[in-house]
C-alpha cells in the first residue's frame, strides 16, 4: 500500500516549494519508447559567500534561502558563533554573491588554506581544522520516542517537495519531538544542513531538544554538522559511513538509519531510544526486487 501524499503544509514553518519558478525548468526529451517527454528537472546555480571582505567558497546550490545558506555554512564551519553579532546579510541576486557582515573582525586566510574535499555530492567541502570544533561538545542526553521516528518518517515522506517532483535532490529537516518544522531542499545534503544551521542561528532557536532528519547518507560531516549545531538526534532513510558511526558514538549523538516503514537501524545513542510504538502496527515498505536489506 502507498500512502498519499500530504498536501497541507501549515503546520511546517518553512516548507518546500516544488512549484516555485526558479528551483526547476522544464526540459524536453524522449522516453524508453522514443515518445517525447517533458522533465521537470532542478535548477542548479553558484553562490559565492564572503564573510565580511573576504571571499571564503563557491557553493553550488538551486538558489533559494541564500542568508540562510550563507549563515549556516559560516556557522558550520566554526567562522561565526551563536555569540556573533551578525550586522548584516547581504544577498545580489544578479552578482550571486551572500556577504554576511559581523561587529567582530574577522580573518581565516589560514583556516582557507587547510581547507579539504569530502565524499559528500555537490563537492561538501570541511576545513582541516573542523574536527578541533567537537572538542569539548556536549550534546544533551535527549530521549527519542521511537513514535516520533515512526510519525516524521511517514509525515515527511508524503510532504511535496522537490524531490518528489523532479527528484536529483536532498532533504533536510528540523524537527522537535514528532513534529517537522523546517524542511529545507538543496543540491547537497550539506547545502540543506547548512540552510536550516542559518534558519536556527537567524531565529535563535534553541537546538538540544530537537531531531535532525535528512535523506542523504550518514557520513563524518553529516555528524559534525549536526553535532557543531547541538542536535543531538540525527535521522535518515539512507545508510552510514563507520566514521560517520565512530564520531557519533564519541560526542554522545543519537544515529538513526535506514528508516524506511517499520525499519530502522540505531548504531548511537540506543540507550536514549524508548520504544513506544510497537513496529507491527506501522505500514512498512516493500523491499525493492533484487535487494537483501535496506541501502
Amino acid at each position: 500500500m502507498q500512502l498519499a501524499r500530504i498536501d497541507d503544509t501549515s503546520d511546517y514553518l518553512i516548507a518546500p516549494d516544488p512549484q516555485a519558478p526558479r528551483l526547476t525548468r522544464a526540459v524536453a526529451g524522449t522516453d524508453q519508447d522514443g515518445v517525447a517527454v517533458t522533465a521537470s528537472v532542478v535548477e542548479e546555480r553558484p553562490l559565492t559567500i564572503f564573510l565580511n571582505a573576504q571571499e571564503i567558497v563557491t557553493a553550488m546550490t538551486i538558489g533559494d534561502y541564500p542568508g540562510y545558506l550563507a549563515l549556516g555554512f559560516l556557522r558550520n564551519q566554526g567562522m561565526i558563533s551563536d555569540a556573533d553579532e551578525i550586522t548584516g546579510t547581504d544577498y545580489d541576486e544578479e552578482l550571486e554573491t551572500v556577504i554576511v557582515r559581523t561587529a567582530r573582525k574577522t580573518d581565516y586566510e589560514e583556516k582557507m588554506r587547510k581547507k579539504t574535499r569530502t565524499s559528500g555530492c555537490a563537492v561538501g567541502t570541511v576545513f582541516g581544522d573542523m574536527m578541533e570544533g567537537l572538542e569539548g561538545v556536549e550534546l544533551a542526553p535527549a530521549p527519542v520516542r521511537t513514535s516520533w521516528l515512526y510519525s516524521l518518517s511517514a509525515r515527511i515522506n508524503r510532504t511535496p517537495s522537490l524531490y518528489l517532483e523532479a527528484g536529483a535532490i536532498h532533504g533536510t529537516v528540523l524537527c522537535s519531538a514528532n513534529r517537522p518544522l523546517v524542511y529545507m531542499e538543496d543540491v547537497g545534503r550539506h547545502n540543506a544542513v547548512d540552510k536550516i544551521a542559518g534558519w536556527m542561528l537567524s531565529e535563535k532557536v534553541a537546538a538540544d531538544d530537537k531531531i535532525l532528519y535528512t535523506t542523504g547518507r550518514l557520513t563524518s560531516e553529516m555528524v559534525i554538522k549536526t553535532a557543531m549545531m547541538g542536535i543531538p538526534v540525527l535521522a535518515s532513510r539512507s545508510g552510514f559511513t563507520a566514521w560517520g558511526v565512530e564520531i557519533a558514538r564519541e560526542v554522545g549523538l543519537t544515529l538513526i538509519g535506514r528508516m524506511k516503514g517499520r525499519r530502522f537501524v540505531c548504531l548511537a545513542g540506543e540507550e536514549r531510544l524508548v520504544r513506544d510504538a510497537d513496529p507491527s502496527d506501522v505500514p512498512d515498505e516493500p523491499r525493492r526486487a533484487g535487494r537483501r536489506g535496506a541501502a
